[in-house]
């Protein structure tokens, strides 16, 4: 399906392709195809390329390349580790193989936990889509509980303690988060995606090849999206999907060609009625022929990286307010 105009955007997609839409609950993914190939061996996978290997006190976080390629560090990922207090990061930025960077603008996200983030067993996160607004409006600040009051407004929204520790939802309530990665299929060649909470547009996420995508595909949908997607579907009362009737092979095909179309006119609906945007754009950052650039709207804000002007990556996501508007 074409869906390139109906998309809010400050960069070109003329060159990605859409795929057949996903859904389950209240989440929609639409999956996003096309990279330039080149891009393969050339920009590193943050999963097993990127290592937090140092901390320098409370909202000091020092990430190290231990890859061959170029990396794009994902917009607001974040470490966990048990006994320690969790980190995440308010910016996207550019590492080049084997060199490390410090953000010394990094934010705890467990107020009552002491110790610091070691470099053994550590698993990284995204963001939920509901905090990713206030990160990155307190990127460059340096206060390590910056997050705290926005962590404990998201605690209460799913009624739990009121308290800066998102551990509260990411490790409590992770057998149920995780659900998301089986419910919805990664596609070979998939570099990007499209996720739709209800009816509305809630983020818009590429990668610079497939093996990245792979490897941020978890903390995406579990944790970013699916945060969000765990708090409408408390309140959904949908119908249940009815299942097909068909008596015969024929008439499966027909039924499922029905749904699959009913499925892209939901969701050609769902972004047609996606407000405009009028963008403001601020270049960020600049390695080689690589520009790290912020953008910011009405209802949707986020980062995205460009070659000689071709997209390379992009984490736009939909601001709160907008996504819980009815």
């Amino acid at each position: 399906m074409n869906y390139h105009q109906l998309v809010p955007q400050a960069f070109d997609l003329s060159s990605y392709r859409f795929g057949i839409p996903q859904k389950s609950g209240v989440m929609t993914i639409v999956p996003i195809f096309g990279t330039n190939i080149e891009n393969e061996q050339k920009f590193a996978p943050p999963l097993s390329s990127l290592k937090l290997t140092q901390v320098r006190g409370y909202g000091n976080m020092e990430i190290t390349n231990h890859s061959q390629g170029i990396a794009i560090v994902p917009l607001h990922m974040g470490y966990i580790q048990d006994k320690a207090q969790n980190h995440a990061l308010c910016r996207s930025a550019f590492i080049a193989e084997g060199q490390k960077l410090m953000f010394e603008d990094a934010c705890c996200v467990q107020s009552g936990q002491g110790g610091f983030l070691e470099e053994r067993e550590q698993w990284f996160f995204i963001l939920p889509l509901f905090l990713r607004e206030e990160a990155l409006k307190l990127q460059g600040q340096k206060s390590y509980s910056k997050l705290w009051n926005a962590i404990s407004k998201l605690n209460q929204l799913f009624g739990l303690q009121n308290r800066g520790h998102l551990e509260q939802i990411l490790s409590r309530k992770r057998a149920f988060l995780t659900q998301y990665q089986s419910r919805f299929e990664l596609l070979p060649g998939q570099t990007g995606a499209l996720f739709i909470l209800g009816d509305k547009l809630a983020g818009i996420e590429i990668a610079p090849n497939t093996t990245y995508f792979q490897e941020v595909w978890m903390s995406l949908v579990c944790f970013c999206y699916g945060v969000a997607a765990m708090h409408f579907e408390k309140d959904d009362t949908s119908q249940q999907i009815t299942p097909f009737s068909a008596s015969n092979l024929a008439e499966l095909r027909q039924q499922l060609v029905e749904s699959r179309q009913q499925m892209y006119a939901e969701v050609q609906s769902n972004l047609a009625n996606t407000p405009p945007e009028k963008f403001e754009v601020t270049k960020q950052e600049k390695f080689l022929d690589l520009q790290l650039k912020t953008l910011e709207g009405t209802n949707f804000a986020g980062e995205f990286v460009e070659e000689d002007g071709n997209l390379v990556y992009a984490s736009v996501f939909a601001k709160s307010e907008y996504v819980l508007s009815v």
